[in-house]
């Protein structure tokens, strides 16, 4: 059997304009300036309390990732969550068909949180496809590897017989740290060539099966 583990923002869905409108409408909360598109991105990956003390080192953290949060869940409940984070083009046809395969299990690690996830999993119709689920609200933040040594610790995994597939330095870091192979996405939020520890780039979802 083989594991394989997903990162979701900028891996599987594109998120930004979610994370972005959400990070300006916190920002605006505690009267700062919000942050460029471009440092909104390169943070994305991270759990929140880390995201935001790196976004505004002096600012009141606790403050800025809970208004965050209602922002997030404002959206959320507006109901349009699979436009405004839509799947990346392949996505779910890759995961339906790995699913479809005997000697494969899918999970996600993300720095999410679980109700994040969930809502975004209901919102794409994904139910049942993860195995394992790991979200910010039970680990310390990425690159830590506790989420995955935890998904890999539920399905009864060796390192050797899992892989993390991530768009970003924090995904890759990760998996080095908990001994597996990292295979890197090429329309993630982080420029392909900070993923040098990558197996492989994905240019296509379609691509994925045959390293898997």
């Amino acid at each position: 059997m083989k594991l394989v583990i997903f990162d979701v923002d900028g891996t599987l869905v594109d998120s930004q304009a979610t994370i972005h409108g959400c990070m300006e409408t916190a920002f605006a909360s505690v009267g700062l300036p919000p942050p460029s598109r471009a440092d909104v991105l390169s943070i994305v990956g991270l759990s929140l309390p880390q995201a935001m003390a790196r976004l505004a080192p002096a600012a009141d953290t606790a403050t800025l990732v809970d208004s965050y949060k209602q922002a997030y869940r404002a959206q959320r409940m507006a109901g349009n969550e699979a436009e405004t984070s839509p799947l990346y083009p392949g996505a779910r046809a890759a995961l339906l068909r790995l699913n479809a395969r005997e000697d494969v299990w899918l999970g996600v690690a993300t720095g999410k949180s679980k109700r994040g996830l969930d809502g975004l999993i209901a919102a794409h119709d994904l139910h049942g496809l993860f195995v394992t689920r790991q979200v910010a609200d039970h680990h310390p933040s990425k690159p830590h590897p506790s989420m995955l040594m935890q998904a890999m610790a539920d399905v009864g995994a060796r390192p050797d017989q899992a892989v993390m597939v991530g768009d970003t330095t924090y995904d890759m870091d990760m998996a080095t740290a908990a001994g597996m192979p990292f295979i890197g996405v090429s329309w993630g939020y982080h420029a392909t060539e900070q993923l040098g520890a990558a197996r492989a780039i994905l240019g296509d979802f379609a691509e994925l099966d045959g390293l898997i």
